[in-house]
């Protein structure tokens, strides 16, 4: 287990995840709004394994999450570096389990973790600005930034960010 929030627990990915990892990406109501183009079994297996061997090789991060009582992956999250290098959170969540909080959950739960273990100073999170859902997420805890053109993503992307004296006032004191 890498971490935990209240209903949710945070692990490497492993192989046997290749089902829900598919499920995620697979659904275009999952993949649009990132945006990125929904996976065949096959491509889907491959990007798995990628991330797996990825988290031995460099600072990005990608797990997968489950709830408490399950053992399946219902997400994944983790931290990328932005353009600027600096601290990224990423979550993406099966549609299934929309609508019950664990978005905002998890998204507190990586801010966490990255100021209280991986010790950063400011976290940052890039989202497609047509992404309503990811959207109303970080506007309930990050501070918008800037607005950019993503060429890689063909897409208006937001940047959102903290910084961990902030962080810790709102939700550590």
């Amino acid at each position: 287990m890498i971490f935990e929030t209240e209903r949710l627990l945070v692990r490497r990915l492993k192989n046997t995840d290749a089902s829900d990892f598919y499920e995620l990406m697979r659904d275009p109501e999952v993949m649009h709004p990132i945006p990125r183009k929904t996976l065949s079994r096959k491509k889907s297996d491959l990007r798995l394994k990628e991330l797996i061997e990825l988290e031995q090789k460099s600072d990005t991060n990608i797990w997968g999450f489950t709830k408490k009582s399950r053992s399946e992956i219902i997400g994944i999250c983790g931290f990328l570096k932005n353009n600027k290098n600096e601290e990224e959170i990423a979550y993406s969540i099966a549609q299934k389990f929309w609508g019950k909080g664990y978005g905002t959950e998890i998204a507190k739960g990586l801010i966490d973790f990255s100021f209280d273990v991986r010790k950063t100073s400011k976290v940052t999170a890039d989202v497609n600005i047509e992404n309503d859902k990811s959207v109303k997420i970080l506007e309930k805890i990050m501070t918008p930034s800037f607005e950019f053109y993503n060429i890689k993503d063909d897409c208006i992307d937001r940047r959102y960010q903290i910084k961990k004296e902030h962080w810790y006032r709102l939700y550590k004191s």
